[in-house]
This record gives structure tokens, sequence and C-alpha cells, in this order.
């Protein structure tokens, strides 16, 4: 990025240099830098807090699908004329209702699910194909289009982000009961099926808001290795949600500045260093557990179930740590 800079005039980018803070102003003194970092923190937190859950409740594959499926939307929102990530918004919604009204059918689907994210790509480059313009929007969304972004989209972005956190936030205990054992929490009165239709419509808010910054085909790694780290590394969900958001963020932020000084894209840097975290946390192996237990034993009857619902303290404290971890691993 600053080479191309560098050939407009920009002749004082000159690459990184040890005074971390001049470097941090002259990425900020771009309007584009400014919005790419705000588009991008908003859209992290989101993504870090809803991999959790998708991570807890083994939808890993499901959350993959629906960013695929909305790069259909995006393409035939180029072939209509309007804004592609507006596109990316409908289809995905619709999709992740389809799923959400599924439920628990949807679990062992891999094969209908792997086939509809097939077709929905075949039929994005369909649309593609039929477009007799310029259909690098719609190509950008594959990848990532985040030093783009204007600053009207960051504000839809960002309230977009509050939309979605302030929801998260009036479903989380349900949530989080539902996640852990579904039986129980539906014996306990909660509607099940509403939060996990719920919480699939919040899933693709969060792909929509993702795909700006890597990408419908890279989406995966924002979204699903924070939350995969974090559970690894503690079983209470408070501690493993904000470390979840807080490594999005790092992800997200480090790999701006990264692009911005280097000539490489920034969605390489969002998924070779959410690769590089998670291979950390599963070689630490016995290393994380240990945070695992420094994480729990200050409020050992605050764990995950007794957030969830004090009923089932006993059978969550192993759950979470079961499923967490597991799916952890699985991603």
């Amino acid at each position: 990025m600053t080479g191309v800079l560098a050939s407009q005039g920009y002749e004082f980018l000159s690459g990184p240099s040890w005074n971390l803070l001049a470097d941090v102003q002259n990425m900020l003194s771009f309007a584009f830098m400014r919005n790419a970092f705000a588009a991008g923190t908003a859209s992290a937190v989101v993504a870090g807090l809803i991999g959790y859950f998708v991570v807890l409740r083994a939808s890993s594959f499901a959350a993959h699908a629906i960013s695929h499926i909305g790069f259909a939307g995006a393409a035939g929102a180029v072939l209509l004329g309007v804004n592609p990530v507006l596109g990316v918004g409908v289809l995905s919604l619709a999709a992740s209702v389809g799923m959400g009204v599924l439920g628990r059918r949807l679990r062992g689907r891999d094969v209908v699910i792997g086939l509809v994210m097939a077709f929905s790509l075949g039929l994005g480059y369909l649309f593609i194909s039929l477009y007799t313009g310029n259909a690098t929007n719609a190509y950008a969304v594959l990848f990532g289009q985040i030093f783009g972004i204007t600053t009207g989209a960051v504000e839809i972005t960002v309230l977009t982000s509050v939309v979605v956190l302030a929801l998260l936030a009036a479903i989380y205990r349900p949530l989080l009961f539902a996640s852990l054992d579904e039986e129980v929490a539906e014996a306990r009165g909660i509607r099940v099926g509403a939060i996990g239709l719920g919480f699939m419509m919040l899933l693709a808010l969060a792909v929509t808001e993702a795909v700006q910054v890597s990408g419908v085909l890279l989406i995966f790694a924002l979204l699903v290795a924070p939350g995969a780290i974090a559970g690894r590394v503690f079983r209470r969900p408070a501690a493993a949600l904000a470390l979840s958001a807080a490594l999005a963020v790092f992800i997200t932020w480090a790999s701006l500045a990264l692009a911005f000084y280097t000539p490489y894209p920034v969605s390489f840097y969002v998924t070779s260093l959410a690769f590089a975290a998670y291979l950390g946390v599963r070689a630490a192996g016995p290393d994380a557990r240990i945070w695992r237990r420094l994480a729990t034993s200050p409020a050992p009857g605050r764990d995950a179930a007794s957030e969830a619902h004090p009923a089932v303290a006993g059978n969550g404290r192993q759950r979470v740590g079961l499923q967490a971890g597991g799916e952890g691993g699985r991603a």
C-alpha cells in the first residue's frame, strides 16, 4: 500500500520504523485508513463474539456456508445495480432463516449444506457472467475491500454492530443455556427454536459485516478462529468471549497495519495470523489448560453453566469445556 501511495507523490512513506507512535500517526493521517480501522474494529468485535457461539454450537460449517451463499447475493446485487454488500446481507439472512428453521435437523446435514454452498457459488458466477459492466465490486466481496470502504459504509457498519451486540446481549443467557444443553434448556421453558433462529440471523449480520474485511472465501478465519482459540484457553464463557473479541480485533488491526506497509492484501494477513495463533494455542497444549484452571479457580461456582442457569451447574461445567475445546480442535 505504501508503494501505491508513494507512486502518487507521498515520498515520505518509507515503511515502518522503530517509532511505533509515528507509524500509527502516519497510517491514521489517511482517511481511508481511519475508515478501515473503524469498520474493521466494529466487524471484528461482532465476529469474535458471535464466533464463540458458532464454535460452541458446532455450527462452523453452517457459518462457512452462509458466507459462500452471500456471494451469490453480492453477484446478483451487481447485476441489479445495487450495493453488493446489501446483496450479501439479504441472501445471508435468507439462508440463516432456513438453517434456523431446521434447528436440530440441521445437524448431520453437511452434504446438503455443502451442495447448497456449491450451487450458490455457481449461481454467483452465472450472475457475474451475465453482467456486462465492471464486476470488480462483486469480485472484491470474495476477498474483502476494507481499504475502499466509504464513510457512509463505516457508519452503517458501526450501527449494525451496535444493533447486533445489543440483541446478542439480550439473548445471551438463554443462548448460552441452549448451546450447552438444548434438551435441558427446552425442558426449563426456553424457546430453543426461537433462540436458534435469532442467533442464525445475528450470524448472517456478522457475516455481512466481516466480508468487507476478509471476503466471503476467507471469512472463516476471522469468524471461527478467535472463538476456537478462546474455547481452548478459557472455560468460563465471559472470559472466553472477551478473549475471542480481543483476538479478532488484534488480528484485524495487525492485518491492516501490515497491509498498509507491504504490497500484500489484508485478507492474507487475517488468515495467516488467525492460523498462526490457532496453531500456537494447539501447540501450547497443557499450558493453555493451565490458563483454563486459573480462569475458573477464583470463582468455582460461577462457571459456564451457572452463568446460563444455576440448575445445570454440575452438568454444564463438563459440557462447556468439552464442546468449546472440542469444536475448537475441529475448527
